[in-house]
C-alpha cells in the first residue's frame, strides 16, 4: 500500500499503481465523474497516470480557480477538432494545438484558408465525433519508431527532432487519429459536452515570418451547454464594450499605417480625458507631497547598462541608434532617470522622504501583430513616480501609497479589485537579478508590510520586476478579466547600482531605499479599460461633453449660444447642436454619443428663462432655471482644476 496525501490534507491509503481516477472514485463518485487530471508532486499527469509511491495528490476539475482542469478539457477537445479536420480534409498537415486561457486553437496546413463554411462543417464533424465516444490512449514510442509513425507529418517530425535522443515519446489515439502528444487528456470523447468555432486566422510556423502561413482554428468547449450559452454572452457583452470600436465612434483616438503600428493618436475628445486624468492625478500627488519633474524620452544606453534594464529587457527596448559618438535608446522606463535627478545633490536623512513623479513617455517594442488600440502600444505615457526613503520610513510610505490607491479606485467607482504580491521565480535566475539574499530581505518586508496593514492579497510567484517584488492591484473588468492597473514596488537594487547616499543622523554615509509606484499606470491602458468598464458612458466629470444644448428651431439659437457661455464660464464642457436637424434626431444622435446632460430649448424655454433637462441615465427630468439645474447636479460643476478637491468635497 502507499499513502496519498490530499488537498485537504487528509491521508488515503490505496494500493501502488492505482490510478489517479481510481484515487477520485474512492473519495467519490462525484469527484471521479469531473475530474479532467491530476497533479502529482505539482507535476500534471493523465487521469490513466500510475501512481507507484506516497506523493501528495491533487484532483482538477472543469471548475477549479486555476486552469489546470480546463486547460486538460480544452486540450482533449483540440485533437477532437484535428480528428474532424482530418476527416473533412485528408491531406491536412497538423502543426500544434495546445490549450490556451481562454479555450484553444490548432494550427494546420491545408491548401487555402477556412471558410465560415468549413468551420461549420468541422464543428458538426466534432459534435459527431462526441457523440462516437471514442476511447483516448496513451502510448510512448522510441524516437525513430515515432519519426516513422509520423512520417507524412511534417511539423510533428520537426518538433521529435527537437527532442532529446532515447527519451520515449507520447502519442494519443482516438479511433482512426493519433496525434503526438504529453497530455493530459480526458478518457473518452464523448466527455466534452458542448464547443464552438470562434475564429480562424493566419499564423505562422513557430512565430516566425521566416516559415510558412498556416491556418489557426480558436475554439473553445464546456461541461455544460448553459455554460457555453453564458460565455458567448459575455464575448458579445465584450464586443460591445470593445475600446477600439467604442474609440472610432465616440471619436477618442485613431491610427494610420503612415504613422505606424501601436501608435495611437489621440483626437480631441479623447485628448480632453487624457488631460483630464493627467491632471487630476498630477493633482492628487502635488497634495501629497510629490515633486514633479520632466526628463528625456532618449538616453545613452550606458544609462540602462548601470540600471540592469539593459541585460534583463533590453529584447523589449527599440535598437540603438547611433549619434556621433554616443549610442542612444528610446527608454522603456523612467527609473533610471529618477536615480540621477536624486544623485544630483547629497540629501540629509531630514530631506526623506523624497518623492519624484512624472507624467513620462516611454516605449516598448511590441510585435505589431501583439498591439492593440490603446491597451497594447509602442509609446506610452505613465503615471510613474520614485520614492526615496529611509528604511525605517518603508512600511509608512508603503501604507500612503495604498490609501492613495484606494482613494483613486473609489473616485472611478472601482470594487472588483484583489491585490497581489508579485514575487520572483527562484528557478529563473536569468530573468532576474541574482542577489538571494536582498530578495529573500525584499520579499519577506513586503509580506510583512502588507500584513500589518491588514491589506488582504496573495502570492504569485515569477511576477516580481527584474529588481525587486511588488504589490499588483487586479482589477476585474465588466467582462471577467483580471488587468494590472496600479503597482507599487520595492527596490534595493537599484539604488546600489546607481550608488545613492544619504547623510544619516550619526553623520555617516547610508543608502536609500525605492519605491516604484504607479496608481494610474500607463495612461492609455487606463483609458481603454475605462472605456471598456464604462462602455462609453464616462462620468460627467471625465465625459469629455458634459452637456449638449439642443434648440428646437433656427429661433432659439441666440438663447442655446447665451446658455452655452455661462455654462463655458463655469468650465463645463458643452456644445451647441444648432444643425437643421429633427429635434428626436438630435436627441438620438447625443445618445448615441453618451452625453451626460441634453438642454432642450424651444421658444417656451425662452420665454421662460428655461431649460428642459434629459439625462443619458433617467431620460427627460423636467424644465428649470439654468441655476437649477446647476444646484441639482452640483458634480456638473466639476472642473479641469483641482479635480481632486472637487471629488473628495462630492464623496464626502
Amino acid at each position: 500500500m502507499i499513502e496519498i496525501s490530499l488537498k485537504d490534507g487528509s491521508i488515503l491509503e490505496v494500493e501502488k499503481g492505482c490510478t489517479i481516477l481510481e484515487v477520485a472514485k474512492k473519495i467519490s463518485d462525484s469527484l471521479a465523474r469531473v475530474a479532467t487530471c491530476g497533479e502529482i508532486d505539482g507535476k500534471i499527469k493523465d487521469l490513466r497516470y500510475q501512481i507507484e509511491t506516497d506523493c501528495n495528490l491533487v484532483i482538477h476539475t472543469f471548475n477549479d480557480d486555476d486552469l489546470e482542469g480546463k486547460k486538460a478539457y480544452w486540450h482533449t477537445t483540440s485533437h477532437i477538432m484535428a480528428q474532424a479536420v482530418k476527416r473533412l480534409f485528408p491531406n491536412v498537415k497538423f502543426a500544434i494545438g495546445p490549450s490556451i486561457d481562454e479555450g484553444f486553437y490548432y494550427d494546420f496546413d491545408v491548401e487555402k484558408p477556412f471558410t465560415d463554411e468549413d468551420k461549420a462543417n468541422i464543428e458538426e464533424e466534432m459534435k459527431k465525433i462526441i457523440k462516437e465516444n471514442i476511447l483516448i490512449e496513451k502510448f510512448s514510442l522510441p524516437k525513430e519508431e515515432a519519426l516513422k509513425l509520423m512520417e507524412d507529418q511534417p511539423y510533428k517530425q520537426e518538433l521529435i527532432n527537437d527532442l532529446p535522443d532515447g527519451e520515449e515519446i507520447s502519442f494519443y489515439k482516438q479511433g482512426d487519429f493519433t496525434d503526438l502528444c504529453a497530455g493530459p487528456h480526458l478518457e473518452s470523447t464523448g466527455k466534452v459536452k458542448s464547443l464552438k468555432i470562434l475564429s480562424s486566422s493566419g499564423a505562422y510556423w513557430r512565430g516566425s515570418e521566416k516559415n510558412k502561413m498556416l491556418q489557426r482554428i480558436y475554439a473553445i468547449s464546456f461541461p455544460k451547454a448553459s455554460m457555453l450559452q453564458e460565455y458567448l454572452e459575455l464575448l458579445e457583452e465584450a464586443k460591445q464594450r470593445d475600446h477600439r470600436k467604442i474609440g472610432k465612434e465616440q471619436e477618442l483616438f485613431m491610427t494610420h499605417e503612415l504613422v505606424g503600428s501601436g501608435l495611437p493618436m489621440y483626437l480631441p475628445n479623447g485628448a480632453t480625458i487624457r488631460r483630464i486624468l493627467e491632471r487630476y492625478i498630477q493633482d492628487k500627488e502635488i497634495f501629497l507631497g510629490y515633486s514633479h519633474v520632466y526628463t528625456p524620452s532618449i538616453a545613452n544606453v550606458d544609462l540602462y547598462k548601470t540600471s540592469g534594464h539593459w541585460d534583463h529587457y533590453k529584447e523589449d527596448m527599440f535598437p540603438i541608434m547611433k549619434l556621433d559618438n554616443e549610442e542612444m535608446v528610446l527608454r522603456p522606463m523612467n527609473c533610471p532617470h529618477h536615480m540621477l535627478i536624486y544623485k544630483n545633490k547629497m540629501h540629509s536623512y531630514r530631506d526623506l522622504p523624497i518623492r519624484i513623479g512624472e507624467l513620462a513617455h516611454d516605449f516598448r517594442y511590441e510585435n505589431s501583430g501583439s498591439v492593440c488600440g490603446l491597451e497594447r502600444v509602442r509609446q506610452m505615457c505613465q503615471n510613474d513616480a520614485h520614492l526615496f526613503v529611509r528604511p525605517d520610513q518603508i512600511k509608512e510610505e508603503f501604507e500612503k501609497v495604498v490609501k492613495l490607491i484606494l482613494e483613486v479606485y473609489k473616485d472611478f467607482g472601482f470594487e472588483n479589485y484583489e491585490f497581489r504580491l508579485s514575487l520572483r521565480d527562484k528557478e529563473n535566475k536569468e530573468k532576474y537579478f541574482d542577489d538571494d539574499e536582498m530578495w529573500e530581505k525584499a520579499e519577506s518586508q513586503l509580506r510583512e508590510i502588507l500584513t500589518e496593514l491588514k491589506v488582504p492579497f496573495y502570492e504569485a510567484k515569477g511576477e516580481a520586476a527584474f529588481y525587486g517584488p511588488k504589490l499588483d492591484v487586479q482589477v476585474k473588468t465588466a467582462v471577467g478579466h483580471d488587468v494590472t492597473v496600479s503597482t507599487c514596488q520595492l527596490d534595493f537594487l537599484l539604488p546600489q547600482r546607481f550608488e545613492l547616499e544619504y547623510i544619516g543622523e550619526d553623520g555617516k554615509e547610508h543608502r536609500p531605499v525605492v519605491i516604484h509606484r504607479a496608481i494610474i499606470g500607463s495612461f492609455d491602458r487606463f483609458l481603454a479599460f475605462l472605456i471598456e468598464e464604462y462602455k462609453g458612458a464616462f462620468p460627467l466629470w471625465i465625459a469629455p461633453l458634459q452637456v449638449k444644448i439642443l434648440p428646437i428651431t433656427d429661433n432659439q439659437h441666440e438663447y442655446a449660444h447665451k446658455i452655452k457661455d455661462e455654462l463655458i464660464k463655469k468650465g463645463i464642457r458643452v456644445e451647441v447642436d444648432d444643425r437643421n436637424e429633427k429635434t428626436g434626431y438630435k436627441i438620438r444622435e447625443a445618445q448615441l454619443q453618451r452625453v451626460p446632460y441634453m438642454l432642450v430649448v424651444g421658444q417656451k424655454e425662452v420665454e421662460e428663462n428655461t431649460v428642459a433637462v434629459r439625462s443619458r441615465e433617467d431620460g427627460d427630468i423636467g424644465t428649470m432655471t439654468l441655476e437649477t439645474f446647476l444646484g441639482r447636479s452640483k458634480s456638473v460643476l466639476l472642473i479641469c482644476r483641482n479635480l481632486s478637491l472637487y471629488i473628495d468635497k462630492i464623496n464626502n
